[in-house]
């Protein structure tokens, strides 16, 4: 991998699962769903890496955990914005 694509990859992947995990969350009104499932989305694949023996490199792990950032933050900020009173959250 490219450190250009890896510098430009990080911040993606955070605001990409923000997003969506945002957006589930107003559809399916479930706080901490949307971390579960990109947990066990990387968990598999992980495990998909492994059964193929390819081991993964440490920007893979980066890169999952950017993700996972991203997730658990769509979470914090839904169950913020539930306490300050926003209804359709």
């Amino acid at each position: 991998m490219n450190i250009a694509q890896f510098i430009i990859g990080i911040p993606l992947f955070v605001v990409l699962l923000f997003g969506i995990g945002f957006i589930l969350n107003m559809l399916i009104k479930t706080t901490w769903m949307p971390t579960f499932l990109y947990l066990s989305i990387a968990v598999g694949a992980l495990i998909y890496l492994f059964m193929h023996q390819r081991v993964p490199h440490t920007a893979d792990y980066v890169m999952l955990t950017s993700g996972l950032l991203g997730a658990i933050a769509s979470g914090w900020t839904i169950k913020l914005l539930r306490t300050k009173g926003y209804r359709m959250f």
